[in-house]
This record gives structure tokens, C-alpha cells and sequence, in this order.
């Protein structure tokens, strides 16, 4: 059996609660899965980052749980940005 440490079991915990809170509004999980695919990537050591990133997703998490959000706004950079 393998032993998460506490920072794993945060994101782990932050994922099912954003499947939970994604489930009932159409077109969320398929974003929600990208960005914790996207975010798999970044080093186990990066705690820091990790934990910034812990903080954003639940403030994102509560603007899902809200009853008037119908769409996930995000900003990405287009090769004319770089």
C-alpha cells in the first residue's frame, strides 16, 4: 500500500471534490481532468509551487460550488504572446 504525504492527499482530496462539485454542470470535467493532467507534470519537489497551486484551486473550487456559474473562464498564452 503506498503512503501519500499530506501535500498528495490535499490534491488528491481537491481533485474528487472538483468531479464532485463539476459533475451536475456540463462541459467542467473534461477541463477540470486537463488541468490536473497538466499539473501532474510539475516535480514532487516543488513544493512551493505545488502549494500556490493548492491555494487557486480552492478558490477556484468555490466559485464552481456556486449556483450561478455556467462556464470556467481561463487565460492561455498564444504563440504571439511568448
Amino acid at each position: 500500500m503506498v503512503r501519500h504525504s499530506k501535500l498528495q492527499k490535499q490534491v488528491l482530496s481537491l481533485y474528487r471534490q472538483f468531479l464532485r462539485a463539476g459533475r451536475d454542470k456540463p462541459g467542467f470535467l473534461p477541463r477540470i481532468q486537463e488541468e490536473f493532467r497538466t499539473n501532474a507534470a510539475i516535480q514532487k519537489t516543488d513544493v512551493m509551487h505545488i502549494e500556490y497551486l493548492c491555494r487557486r484551486a480552492q478558490r477556484q473550487l468555490e466559485q464552481l460550488r456556486d449556483v450561478n456559474t455556467k462556464q470556467l473562464g481561463f487565460f492561455s498564452k498564444t504563440k504571439k504572446d511568448s
